[in-house]
């Protein structure tokens, strides 16, 4: 089944993000400083600080700035010698601003580590050029840090019925313990509005769900996101589907992806359970995923569905995907009629992980919203799920 709309847009949803300031070193704020007060430039406030050339400036006070602009005299070589020390002391950007600097002195500074010199008095355009490259370079490398620093985990099945859904609510729970150890912080977010019943699995009964954010539109933030989540004794935080069945092609993209991208920010490690049936939003998220599992049966009928779905994620042109799968329910005795050249040659790659078939201890874990470690200490169900978890920490980088 697909209910794929190809006009629909992919759009990605960016969070706000607070900006540091430029401060000005200089000797006075005459003429056209005095102006630049109180104003920004390249997207930065500005911060004055008077004094003379020669007065030592706290590093500490740098690493604060965006940008720091200190005044230099080409005659007098104290400040000439202050804005080396600082350059090779900061990693703070620097910017020289002189009067009337000539090439030798312009040439030194650059070589000492001077990002440029502008000329003084200081010009609103002259201080937007040479700043914006800074500006551009931070915004990289912000989207770098929080790229690496969140993680978006989906799990997908080959046919409904293969107990993926209570899969992922063991092992969400197993990874919100571990990760809790470490100071973070995991999310799972119940995408499977029509059957998703994440929550009552899990125990939870949440007051809102993912069709508040969803009637929210833009005023969604980080506050209403986390007020939307229930949280689980594990620590799991859980954003729950919602009480009536919504059309899936009814959900838009952009909004969707932008809760998801949201929740990663807020809390780092995201997964998320989509439904069955592909839409447009359901396969842009999992073009955004770090990490896809894939959980099918070890039956020829389970397996040739999870091929299907390995082949429609190729047709996505998503071949640089991580796509782990995983085998739920899995019995030894299963090998003595399907051997793993069969297993092999109907899915076209190996098997990454598998989860005992142990049906009594899930149910209970299951009806009373607990880890399967509540209802039997060992078990080898609950040791599938501890290597999985392991598993899926270390594809995903996380320092355990």
């Amino acid at each position: 089944m697909s209910v794929i709309n190809p006009n629909e847009t992919n759009r990605t949803w960016k969070a706000q993000r607070r900006e540091a300031a430029v401060h000005l070193y200089l000797t006075g704020a005459d003429g056209d400083a005095a102006s630049l007060i109180g104003t920004k430039v390249a997207g930065f406030p500005l911060h004055l600080s008077l004094i003379p050339v020669t007065d030592w400036i706290d590093p500490e006070e740098l690493a604060s700035a965006s940008v720091a602009i200190i005044q230099v005299d080409p005659d007098t070589p104290a400040s000439i010698k202050r804005f080396q020390k600082l350059a090779a002391s900061v990693e703070t950007p620097l910017i020289a601003a002189a009067y009337d600097p000539p090439l030798a002195l312009v040439r030194s500074l650059v070589r000492s580590g001077a990002h440029d010199v502008v000329p003084l008095p200081l010009d609103m355009a002259d201080l937007e050029t040479s700043i914006a490259p800074v500006r551009d370079d931070m915004a990289r490398k912000s989207e770098t840090a929080v790229a690496s620093a969140t993680k978006l985990v989906s799990v997908i099945k080959s046919v409904g019925g293969v107990g993926a859904t209570s899969l992922l609510g063991q092992l969400a729970i197993r990874f919100a313990e571990r990760e809790a150890r470490h100071g973070r912080e995991v999310c799972l977010i119940d995408l499977d509005v029509q059957f998703g019943d994440l929550s009552f699995q899990l125990g939870l009964r949440p007051t809102l769900t993912l069709a508040d954010l969803l009637d929210a539109g833009t005023r969604i933030d980080g506050d209403l996101l986390r007020s939307t989540t229930t949280v689980h004794p594990s620590g799991l935080r859980v954003i729950s589907s919602p009480p009536e069945m919504l059309p899936l092609e009814g959900l838009q993209s952009d909004q969707l992806i932008g809760i998801v991208d949201l929740a990663t920010r807020e809390f780092g490690t995201v997964f998320v359970d989509l439904p069955s049936a592909w839409t447009n939003w359901s396969l842009s998220l999992l073009a955004q995923s770090d990490l896809v599992l894939l959980v099918t049966e070890l039956s020829l009928t389970s397996l040739h569905r999870a091929r299907r779905q390995l082949d429609l994620i190729r047709s996505q042109d998503l071949d640089n995907l991580d796509v782990r799968v995983v085998v739920n329910r899995f019995e030894k005795s299963m090998l003595r009629t399907l051997r793993a050249s069969d297993v092999r040659e109907a899915l076209g790659r190996d098997i990454a992980y598998t989860i005992s078939n142990e049906p009594a201890i899930m149910r209970s874990a299951i009806d009373q919203g607990v880890p399967i470690a509540e209802i039997k200490r060992k078990s080898s169900i609950g040791k599938d799920i501890d290597q999985l978890d392991a598993g899926v920490a270390a594809i995903l980088g996380l320092d355990r």
